[in-house]
């Protein structure tokens, strides 16, 4: 290992801790390397960094987060939160369950946990208040349901993951559905213990009737097929994960002319946030290009897994230390600059121990998932405070139960390749 990839490592960590835009952080510690290494050509710096953003997968992420801005101004949101009410109604918990669903058939549509999170502190949260529930907890809630979204298809952080480690998205997405039922559900039964316990009662307490659940399932019958025209349409071959983005677009399209809300200035709005969105994502795979570029230069992927494979002899002590890790890495480094730095790493180690390379994605994901609700950087925790002014102390004092069951769940994917395997097996 040179001096030059050490010094790179070091100025890019640095930057990041001093709170330096992610991609700058990256394209300064590769900068050093080239200043550093005769042998590299300064040619390649720029090469890789435009050559990383032309991969034709990640048209997918574009595509989808337009799908999801333009899914909030159809008034998709509305329909689907007046139908996760009937559905969760009489369970404790009341408007806590709806958030949690509501997370879950939305994250199916847009793909961005922070566009969820901050679209559910503005909409429930103030209502949560109002029915009784703590500012803290209502907050805690939101943030910790928001982390559904990139678990679920078509999140953006599967699509990346297959970008870089060369992973079916298709059967990531399958897998996804899985994992992002595990943990529905588990928030919704926890949610409701802690409920109970405190009193917070149901939305309603009569049996609904056939004609209320029709009366709410028919506007909401046609984004709740989003997903699944996603996921049949690839499986069937009709289009690949790329071009699903595309359809959702003109789906979204289709559905605010059924419904009459959408208008043209709403169609210019929307484009601008998915311009700025996809450019602020796109800056940091362009920067991470040219900083994997140089780990495969200098063989440490290579190195790593022989050194690994040669001190730990037993796989799962490896995905021990790979969670702590992770863990440990999420709370200091946004979900998808860790996921462009770490991933041309650890996959291919990983696949030395036989560990399956879906299995091993979603753990990843995972990982990342619980970071961006983890103190002191997590994106999710400082979205849903700022909107909801919730104190950051509160909020991690709130959200300890969450923690343990987060932790629970990732040990049973992490140990039972049945939860994130099942479905993708089942289909493949």
């Amino acid at each position: 290992m040179s001096s030059g990839i050490v010094l790179a490592a070091i100025v890019m960590l640095v930057l990041l801790f001093m709170k330096v835009p992610v991609y700058i952080s990256v394209l300064g510690g590769s900068a050093m390397y080239f200043l550093l290494d005769p042998y590299a050509n300064p040619i390649v710096y720029a090469q890789q960094a435009i050559t990383g953003v032309e991969s034709i997968s990640l048209l997918a992420i574009p595509f989808f987060i337009c799908a999801g801005i333009f899914m909030n101004y159809t008034g998709v949101t509305k329909r689907i939160m007046d139908f996760c009410e009937v559905i969760t109604g009489r369970m404790s918990g009341g408007l806590a369950q709806v958030n949690v669903l509501l997370s879950t058939l939305m994250g199916g549509l847009s793909g961005s946990n922070i566009a969820d999170a901050a679209m559910q502190s503005k909409m429930i949260v103030p209502e949560m208040e109002r029915k009784g529930f703590s500012n803290s907890f209502s907050t805690v809630v939101t943030a910790c349901s928001s982390m559904i979204t990139p678990l679920i298809p078509p999140g953006i952080a599967m699509i990346l993951y297959g970008c870089i480690a060369n992973v079916s998205i298709g059967q990531l997405f399958m897998s996804g559905i899985g994992i992002g039922a595990l943990l529905c559900v588990s928030m919704m039964l926890l949610v409701a213990v802690i409920s109970k316990k405190r009193g917070y009662v149901p939305i309603r307490t009569e049996k609904i009737t056939r004609q209320e659940f029709t009366k709410v399932l028919k506007p909401a019958i046609l984004p709740l097929c989003l997903p699944i025209l996603i996921i049949g349409g690839i499986r069937v071959g009709a289009f690949t994960a790329t071009e699903a983005g595309s359809i959702a677009i003109i789906y979204a399209l289709v559905l605010g002319l059924i419904y009459r809300e959408i208008k043209i200035k709403d169609m210019v709005v929307g484009l601008k946030e998915t311009v700025t969105t996809t450019a602020s994502i796109m800056l940091i795979v362009g920067a991470a290009s040219v900083f994997s570029w140089i780990l495969t230069k200098e063989r440490i992927p290579q190195q790593l897994t022989e050194w690994m494979v040669t001190v730990i002899d037993n796989k799962y002590l490896f995905l021990i230390l790979v969670n702590l890790f992770l863990l440990i890495v999420g709370m200091f480094i946004e979900g998808n600059a860790s996921m462009i730095i770490l991933v041309p790493l650890l996959a291919p180690v990983a696949a030395a121990y036989g560990i399956n390379e879906i299995q091993f994605a979603m753990i990843y994901i995972f990982n990342n998932a619980i970071g961006a609700i983890s103190p002191p950087m997590g994106t999710l925790m400082f979205v849903t405070c700022g909107i909801t002014k919730c104190k950051t102390k509160a909020f991690i004092k709130e959200a300890l139960p969450f923690y343990g069951l987060l932790i629970l769940n990732l040990l049973l994917i992490t140990y039972i390749p049945v939860f994130s395997t099942f479905i993708v097996n089942l289909f493949y």
